[in-house]
C-alpha cells in the first residue's frame, strides 16, 4: 500500500505515474487531492472543465465530476482500460481523499518527483480546489 501526498502535484503526471502502478498491482491510496495544480491558464482551465460538467448529468449522457477528489479519480481512470477486467481491477485499488483520514495521518506519504509542480516553466496554474469550488462542489 502506497500513500501519495498530491500536495503541490501537476494532476496529469501524477495521474499518468499512479495510473502504471495500478496496472503493475500496486494499491494506492492518494491524499491531499485538493491541493493537486493543474497547469495552464485559469481561465482556460476552468473553461475546459466546464464544459465536461454541462455536457451531461447523472442520469444521462457522461457525468463529469465536481469534488476534486473525484476529478483526480476520472483522471486516472481515463488513462486506464476501465471497461476490462483488468482496468476495473486496477480502479479498485485506488482510493482518493480530500485532506488526510486519521487513519493514515501518522503513515509516512511518499511524493513522486516527475510530478512535482517546480517541474512547471509558467506561473499560470490552478488548484483543484479552485477549480472544484467554482464548478460549484459542496465544499
Amino acid at each position: 500500500m502506497t500513500i501519495i501526498d498530491a500536495n503541490g502535484m501537476i494532476l496529469g503526471r501524477l495521474s499518468s505515474v499512479v495510473a502504471k502502478r495500478l496496472l503493475e498491482g500496486e494499491e494506492i491510496f492518494i491524499v491531499n487531492a485538493e491541493k493537486a495544480v493543474i497547469s495552464g491558464s485559469k481561465i482556460a482551465t476552468f473553461g475546459e472543465y466546464k464544459q465536461a460538467v454541462d455536457r451531461g448529468n447523472r442520469e444521462f449522457g457522461p457525468y463529469f465530476p465536481r469534488r476534486s477528489d473525484h476529478i483526480i479519480k476520472r483522471t486516472i481512470r481515463g488513462m486506464l482500460p476501465y471497461k476490462r477486467a483488468r482496468g476495473k481491477d486496477a480502479m479498485s485499488r485506488l482510493k482518493t481523499f480530500i485532506g488526510v483520514p486519521d487513519a493514515m495521518s501518522s503513515e509516512e506519504k511518499v511524493s513522486i518527483a516527475e510530478a512535482n509542480m517546480n517541474k512547471l516553466s509558467s506561473v499560470k496554474y490552478i488548484r483543484l480546489e479552485e477549480l472544484s469550488k467554482r464548478l460549484g462542489a459542496k465544499s
